[in-house]
């Protein structure tokens, strides 16, 4: 925590962050850094003992730009800490006009980064069987401090927020794509080809397949 509060303080050019930490991790600390503006683009590389592909896939979906196995040899870590500094600053350069202070984004309020963190996790996670709990420890936080700051920032709780996004990402997978009802139900996360339907047709007033249909008869579009 007292790194990550660093780094909002005086952000670096480059971030290296290990994974296991104690209090809040890697990956915590991570969500936090791409969910707040002022840090948001700040490369991140992160180190960890675990040489496990889900867990380097993991680091780089959530907005780290590199991944290195411990043990490691310091001269192989300059050279990526040298490679992503030289990309980031290409890629400074070739914004129209550089962010002095005055228009730098302004710090959000903690607890409305952990909000927009959470909304990115539960988004990124669909398939995934979310817990109000898991997705706390996650953030770095507590089931409770995550329930009131959702409720305040999203205004709804986050199963809620969790149901809708589930059923929008169902939306768009039958407008867009041939997949079955059984594989939008498993990437939506719910348990079954029925369970989908029922919860798609609470909220939508439309089967899966007649949705499906009207979207692409434009004429009875839903």
């Amino acid at each position: 925590m007292a790194g990550y509060q660093a780094a909002l303080a005086s952000p670096p050019d480059l971030i290296l962050l290990d994974v296991r930490m104690p209090g809040l991790d890697g990956f915590a600390a991570c969500r936090l850094l791409k969910a707040n503006p002022v840090t948001h683009s700040i490369p991140i590389i992160f180190l960890s003992a675990l040489d496990e592909p889900d867990e380097r896939v993991a680091g780089l979906a959530m907005g780290g730009v590199d991944f290195v196995a411990k043990p490691y040899h310091p001269a192989e870590v300059f050279a990526r800490v040298r490679i992503h500094l030289e990309l980031s600053g290409l890629r400074r350069a070739a914004q129209p006009t550089a962010l002095t202070p005055a228009a730098m984004p302004a710090l959000h309020d903690p607890d409305e980064v952990v909000a927009t963190a959470a909304m990115r996790l539960i988004e990124d996670n669909l398939a995934a069987p979310l817990t109000l709990a898991g997705i706390a420890r996650a953030l770095g936080t507590y089931d409770k401090r995550l329930s009131h700051v959702f409720r305040h920032y999203v205004g709804m709780t986050v199963f809620a927020y969790l149901s809708e996004a589930r059923i929008r990402r169902g939306r768009h997978l039958l407008a867009d794509t041939d997949m079955s009802v059984q594989q939008i139900a498993e990437q939506t996360g719910f348990s079954s080809a029925a369970n989908f339907a029922t919860a798609f047709r609470e909220r939508v007033e439309f089967t899966p397949t007649a949705y499906r249909q009207a979207m692409r008869h434009p004429a009875v579009r839903p």
